[in-house]
């Protein structure tokens, strides 16, 4: 897998043996990451906004294409004339609309998931506190267990292994209407955040019926907002005593 293979080298290191530096310029040019995909993967979102932080709710949960920064909703005034992305949550990891990624990039071959009957795709690869079996169907670049035939978990893990095998990302970026990401597709966003995810009765599994293969983090994911069963105690339900008689009228 690409993880073990970087180890002790870096990814975007020139290498000395080429003969040529103009097909060694050409090469690095055609495996550069656009700024606001770099960014994207990059960013930090749902922290506090430091331009709004004595404003209430004032998570960072819109990326901005032309700045290339996260933004919170209070900084909309600011890019109205911008082309904007929501990035959502899902357990403490970003995730976006595949309706709303795949305009900008290519994300065949990256395992979809479904969210509140919405599919998502993960922006980056996440821990794993299970080893694989070697038979399984894994990520090319993190090992994390999918389901046939996707490739990639993520698509910071798609854009890192098609950088590290020299292939050119142009192929895979897409010429996007800006109108497609205008700020009135935010007309409906509360302030709150709240629209992001409804983690009280979200559930995430992979697009796919057939998905039969659950990972020890996912199954956590899974319950980790389940409704807790509420407890009621009735009188028919209370501990029977001693019987007590009326007293004598």
């Amino acid at each position: 897998m690409m993880r073990d293979m970087m180890m002790g080298s870096s990814m975007y290191s020139s290498s000395s043996s080429r003969g040529g530096g103009e097909m060694e310029i050409d090469m690095n040019m055609m495996n550069m990451k656009p700024a606001w995909l770099e960014r994207l993967m990059e960013e930090t979102f749902f922290g506090d906004c430091g331009v709004h932080k004595n404003r209430r709710k004032n998570e960072k949960n819109i990326f901005c294409l032309h700045c290339c920064l996260s933004i919170c909703p209070h900084c909309l005034s600011s890019h109205t004339s911008h082309p904007l992305l929501q990035v959502r949550r899902y357990v403490y990891h970003n995730v976006i609309r595949l309706d709303d990624l795949e305009k900008l990039i290519d994300c065949s071959n990256i395992q979809p998931y479904t969210i509140n009957s919405a599919k998502v795709i993960f922006l980056n690869q996440r821990p794993q506190s299970r080893s694989i079996k070697v038979t399984a169907n894994a990520c090319f670049t993190c090992d994390r267990i999918l389901q046939d035939p996707f490739h990639f978990c993520s698509l910071s893990c798609k854009v890192e292994y098609m950088v590290y095998e020299g292939q050119s990302l142009s192929n895979i970026l897409h010429r996007f209407d800006e109108s497609d990401f205008a700020i009135s597709q935010f007309e409906g966003l509360r302030v709150d955040g709240s629209e992001v995810i409804d983690e009280d009765n979200n559930q995430i599994g992979p697009s796919s019926s057939n998905y039969s293969i659950i990972n020890e983090d996912q199954a956590t994911s899974n319950n980790r907002f389940l409704p807790l069963p509420s407890i009621v105690l009735s009188l028919g339900s209370r501990r029977k005593g001693a019987p007590q008689r009326a007293p004598l009228s």
